[in-house]
């Protein structure tokens, strides 16, 4: 065999095939292609479940569609809290009994100045007097229940001295001789209330009672309804000094 020969065979030499004839390089290039058709296909699916499938965060605004197909917006407004306050205003009953205020408390003249105030708050008053027994921190308001309207007017005053509490009143009465004489209301007036004003004594939310008969005209030099407990209120100064 020449040297011709021999290279003409060597050029000549058959690639190398797979089962049935085919190249193996063409089918390893086609299983590649679809190794790669698939897994991208896969991955697509994955990232499409997780974006549908994930829940909003609380910043996202949600979105709904009608009917009509126009995306509705949910504006949420946050909560607030109110807090209101109410004033109540109380009737103040004033007629049907009359009332005498006692000094139970270590403040000289004060039982004359209350005395004057509730007069001018539209009370029916007589002189004050000093109370039997010791000094009390709050007050107490006693009535006579012979008296058809004493209880009425007792707890209008128990409210105006800031909501005290309200009592039958005892015999004998808890005062100096023991008596109340034409009185139906006694105000047994404490250290707590003693030197106060009306305004000073209301409750929190409850503004002082208004109505009933007429408050004297202040004019002419009389004590208006808040007299501190120092003024001159025409009372038994006498009965306000001992204790």
């Amino acid at each position: 065999m020449s040297n011709e020969e021999s290279g003409l065979g060597a050029a000549r030499r058959t690639p190398r095939q797979g089962v049935g004839g085919s190249p193996v390089g063409s089918w390893l290039t086609i299983v590649l292609a679809v190794v790669a058709v698939v897994a991208g296909f896969l991955i697509l699916r994955n990232i499409t479940n997780d974006s549908s499938t994930s829940s909003p965060s609380p910043d996202q605004t949600d979105t709904s569609a009608d009917e009509t197909g126009d995306t509705l917006v949910d504006i949420s407004l946050p909560e607030t809290e109110s807090t209101t306050t109410t004033t109540t205003t109380v009737a103040r009953i004033t007629e049907g009994a009359s009332l005498v205020v006692a000094n139970a408390n270590t403040v000289g003249g004060s039982a004359g100045g209350m005395t004057r105030t509730l007069e001018l708050a539209g009370y029916s008053v007589i002189d004050p007097v000093n109370a039997s027994g010791p000094n009390l921190s709050a007050s107490i308001v006693y009535f006579d229940s012979a008296q058809a309207s004493a209880e009425a007017v007792a707890r209008s005053v128990a409210l105006d001295l800031g909501g005290v509490e309200v009592l039958p009143v005892s015999t004998p009465a808890p005062t100096d001789d023991g008596d109340l004489g034409d009185a139906g209301v006694l105000v047994l007036l404490g250290d707590d209330q003693a030197g106060k004003t009306l305004e000073e004594l209301a409750p929190p939310g409850v503004d002082p009672a208004v109505g009933g008969a007429a408050a004297p005209d202040p004019s002419d030099g009389e004590v208006p309804v808040t007299a501190p407990a120092d003024a001159d209120t025409g009372g038994d100064d006498e009965a306000d000094a001992e204790e």
